[in-house]
């Protein structure tokens, strides 16, 4: 146990620069920010991190994360190119770099709305565990500041205006982190998930900052049991999907962990139940199973269950 627990400390480190010598190479290369149209007055803007939504509502703009280090000023620059009205408002559905680190690069009168439980990790911006380095391993609020960081929070339910311009946030529990929060545009039929519903994959599952492989099937079936009147959903890396989609991928997750389970029962190492799992294809058409995360997530689960 000792020595894994060292090769992993090795590994780790051994990953670090080659981490931020990949953000420093994406840094440099051009900014480009590519528009999706949705609605009328919703876009989805790809290219730097995670995707952005961008809601044009009567008095202002609300922006739904704001990407890598260096994004905010080009999402900005896009959004002129869509509407002359002022940004308002920025959503965050979670902590991590690639989702927020623009924040910084917005004016100050911006609000910041997000999830309690991600308004203390932006905070601390500790280091993402079981997942690719997705930021410079920094707190970039503290560089500026506290330029950028969230002013407002919400626990289970916030509603931000009414008729058209209305915009409802929940939380339904832990998941990718332990603040995803979802974004509805109810009069719209549409919704930004984040990287609670990353795309069609294994989970991301970031342990560090309160991501539950064993929770996420259940967030996410909540979420799916709760949100309804939804046809288009801005997934956290993906395309847009549905709320088919949605209720599909909840049962996916717990599929995933109830293979686990039953894996741990039988007194399987993580390492045979990794190399043990194979995905049912005809039911979960087009998901793609990275080697290395489905080992990771194995591990997080199993440490999981463990407790």
């Amino acid at each position: 146990m000792k020595r894994a627990i060292v090769l992993g400390v090795l590994i780790a480190a051994g990953a670090i620069p080659v981490a931020l010598a990949g953000f420093q190479a994406q840094q440099q290369a051009p900014k480009v920010v590519d528009v999706e149209k949705l609605r009328d007055n919703l876009y989805m803007l790809k290219g730097g991190g995670g995707n952005t939504t961008v809601f044009v509502g009567t008095n202002g703009v609300t922006v739904i994360d704001t990407k890598l280090p260096g994004w905010g000023q080009p999402i900005l620059d896009k959004i002129k190119t869509l509407t002359n009205k002022p940004v308002i408002r920025i959503i965050n559905t979670h902590t991590h770099g690639d989702h927020v680190s623009g924040n910084v690069e917005f004016p100050a009168t911006v609000d910041v709305v997000v999830q309690e439980n991600t308004k203390a990790n932006m905070e601390q911006m500790k280091p993402v565990t079981g997942l690719p380095q997705n930021g410079p391993p920094t707190n970039i609020f503290k560089e500026h500041n506290g330029v950028g960081m969230a002013k407002r929070t919400f626990k289970d339910k916030m509603t931000l205006d009414k008729g058209a311009d209305e915009v409802d946030l929940y939380y339904f529990g832990r998941g990718h982190t332990n603040g995803d929060a979802w974004v509805v545009f109810p009069t719209l039929r549409a919704m930004a998930a984040g990287d609670i519903f990353s795309g069609k994959n294994l989970p991301l599952l970031d342990a560090n900052n309160g991501g539950s492989g064993v929770e996420i099937g259940n967030s996410l079936q909540k979420g799916s049991d709760t949100i309804k009147n939804v046809d288009s959903i801005v997934t956290g890396h993906s395309t847009v999907m549905t709320a088919a989609d949605l209720k599909e991928y909840a049962q996916f997750n717990k599929d995933f962990l109830a293979y686990l389970q039953n894996a741990m029962k039988a007194g399987k190492s993580a390492d045979d139940a990794a190399a043990g799992y194979k995905i049912d294809e005809a039911k979960y058409k087009g998901y793609m199973i990275d080697p290395m995360r489905l080992k990771t997530n194995v591990g997080v689960i199993y440490n999981e269950l463990k407790k």
